[in-house]
C-alpha cells in the first residue's frame, strides 16, 4: 500500500486524471494473458519520458516497485505486480513520430499498437515484419521488452532484429539513448540487444527506432494436409533442408484445427491428424517457383492434399483462423498454459513426438501448434487450475517438455519471454554462473531492484 503522500506526488507528476487507485481500476491491471494475477498499489499512465523519469526517481526514494506495461498480452506473467507497487501503463505514449522514407526507418512511442503500425508503414509501401499473434492488442514497446516474434520469424527474425535505436529511462531515473538510424553501429557494448528482451527489468523503453524493408511484391499461401502429425512435422524439416525459407511455416495438429473450426470456421480439414500452413513472399517469379517446390516436398512427405489459396481473400481467411487459435483455446478450457519451447529446426519431428508422449504419460489434452519453421513450438495444455490433482500432472508435464527441448539443443523461449512462468527453469539453461552474470548486470544498474522485480530470475542465489 503506497502512502497518500506518494499518491499525491504521482498525481502532481502525471496529472490526477492519470493516476488510478480504485479497486476496479487496479483489478484491470492485475493480470495478463496467463492465469496469474496480483493487484498493484497504483496505476499511473504517463505522457512523456520526463514524467517517467520523475516517477522512477520517486519510486527509488520510496523503494516502490515499478512494472512497465504495454498491451497486457504477455504470455509469461511478465507484467504481474507480484510485489504490488506502480503499474506504469504506457498506452498514452502512442504516437508514430516518423516514417523516414529515405533511411527506411520509423520512430515510434512504446504504446503504438503493433497492427496499427503495420498498416501505417504498408501505406507507404514499406514493411515491418515482426507479427506477434497478439498484434491487434500488443504494443511495439511491449514487443521490444519481450523480444516478441510471430509467424514471420522463420524468414524475418524477431523484434530485436529490427531495433536500431532506443530511448530508455534507467532504473534510477536517468534518460539515455542508444543506437539511431544507422544500419551499422558497433560502438561499445550492444545495449540495444541488452534492452530488447530484458522484460522491463533493466529500463523503461520510451522511444523506438526500427528498420523497415520494402513491402514484398507478391505472396501466396499453401495448406498441406497429412494423415499423421509425424509426417507433417517431417515436412517442416524437409522444407528447411531443401533451403527454402518461407515467410511463415505453421504446424497444426488435429485438435487445434478442431477447436479453431468450432470457434471461427475457415475450412481447416477435420479428417487429418496434421497440417502445415505456409506463406511465401518475394518477387512474383520467386513466389510461384517456391510454392511449387514446397508442394512437391509436401507430396514427398506423404501429404494427402495440398491446397493453394486461389487469392489473397482466401489466404487471409486461412490466416484469420490461425490467428484465432488462442481465442479458441481459451474458449475450450478454464485454464490454458501456452508454452513456448523452441528447438533447432531439424529437431521439430523429435520434439513433436516427445510432446505427444508426455501428453499420453500424464493423461493431458495438449494441442500442438507452432511457428515450426523456426523451431518454435507452442504446445498448449488445456486444464482447470481448480483441479489440484490435475495441476500436479500439468506441472510435471511442463517440466518434462522443457527438459526435452533443452536436451535437443533448444531454449526455454522463442518469443514469449521468461517472466514468472519459466523463471524456475533458468538454471537449467544458464547454470548458476550464467544467472550470476545476469544478476550482476541487474544489480549494477538497478541497485534498489525497483524495475519489475522477480521477473526472469530472483536476485538471491538459490531462490
Amino acid at each position: 500500500m503506497i502512502s497518500s503522500t506518494v499518491a499525491e506526488q504521482l498525481r502532481r507528476i502525471a496529472g490526477k486524471e492519470n493516476v488510478f487507485t480504485e479497486p476496479e481500476d487496479l483489478t484491470c491491471y492485475s493480470y495478463d494473458s496467463t492465469h496469474l494475477s496480483a493487484l498493484p498499489d497504483v496505476v499511473v499512465a504517463p505522457l512523456t519520458t520526463a514524467e517517467i523519469s520523475e516517477i522512477v526517481k520517486l519510486a527509488n526514494a520510496e523503494r516502490i516497485p515499478v512494472i512497465p506495461r504495454g498491451g497486457g498480452t504477455c504470455l509469461s506473467g511478465g507484467t504481474i505486480p507480484t510485489d504490488g507497487g506502480i503499474i506504469l501503463a504506457l498506452h498514452r505514449m502512442n504516437k508514430i513520430l516518423e516514417i523516414d522514407q529515405d533511411n527506411l526507418t520509423a520512430t515510434v512511442q512504446p504504446g503504438v499498437i503493433t497492427a496499427t503500425f503495420h498498416q501505417a508503414v504498408e501505406k507507404e509501401g514499406l514493411f515491418y515484419p515482426p507479427d506477434p499473434q497478439s498484434m491487434l492488442m500488443s504494443t511495439i514497446g511491449g514487443n521490444v521488452a519481450e523480444n516478441a516474434g510471430g509467424p514471420r520469424g522463420v524468414k524475418y527474425g524477431v523484434t530485436k532484429d529490427y531495433v536500431l535505436g532506443l530511448e530508455v529511462v534507467t532504473p534510477t531515473g536517468g534518460i539515455l539513448r542508444v543506437g539511431g538510424k544507422t544500419i551499422k553501429n558497433v560502438s561499445g557494448y550492444d545495449l540495444m540487444r541488452l534492452f530488447a528482451g530484458s522484460e522491463g527489468t533493466l529500463g523503461i523503453i520510451t522511444e523506438i527506432t526500427v528498420r523497415l524493408v520494402p513491402l514484398p511484391e507478391a505472396k501466396r499461401t499453401l495448406l498441406a494436409m497429412f494423415d499423421t502429425l509425424d509426417d507433417a512435422a517431417a515436412a517442416v524439416s524437409s522444407i528447411i533442408k531443401h533451403r527454402i525459407i518461407p515467410t511463415t511455416l505453421e504446424l497444426m495438429d488435429h485438435k487445434i484445427m478442431e477447436l479453431i473450426e468450432s470457434f471461427k470456421p475457415v475450412g481447416f480439414p477435420m479428417d487429418v491428424e496434421g497440417a502445415i500452413l505456409i506463406e511465401v513472399d518475394g518477387s512474383e517469379h520467386d513466389v510461384n517457383k517456391q510454392i511449387d517446390k514446397v508442394a512437391e516436398i509436401c507430396a514427398a512427405c506423404r501429404s494427402r492434399e495440398v491446397k493453394v489459396a486461389k487469392d489473397q481473400a482466401e489466404a487471409a481467411q486461412l490466416w484469420a483462423g490461425r490467428r484465432s487459435a488462442f481465442g479458441a483455446l481459451c474458449k475450450s478450457a478454464r485454464t490454458v498454459f501456452v508454452e513456448d519451447a523452441t528447438v533447432p529446426r531439424s529437431k521439430v519431428p523429435d520434439i513433436v513426438k516427445r510432446i505427444q508422449e508426455i501428453a499420453r504419460k500424464y493423461d493431458l489434452v495438449i494441442p500442438i501448434l507452432g511457428h515450426t519453421g523456426d523451431g518454435n513450438m507452442h504446445p498448449n495444455i488445456l486444464t482447470d487450475e481448480r483441479n489440484a490433482e490435475e495441476m500436479k500432472r500439468v506441472d510435471a508435464a511442463i517440466d518434462e517438455m522443457f527438459e526435452a527441448a533443452l536436451a535437443l539443443g533448444g531454449t526455454l523461449s522463442g518469443e514469449h519471454g521468461i517472466g514468472l512462468i519459466k523463471r524456475k527453469y533458468m538454471p537449467w539453461q544458464f547454470g548458476e554462473e550464467g544467472l550470476d552474470f545476469m544478476r550482476s548486470i541487474k544489480r549494477s544498474v538497478d541497485p534498489n531492484n525497483i524495475l519489475n522485480p522477480g521477473k526472469m530470475f530472483l536476485m538471491e542465489k538459490g531462490e
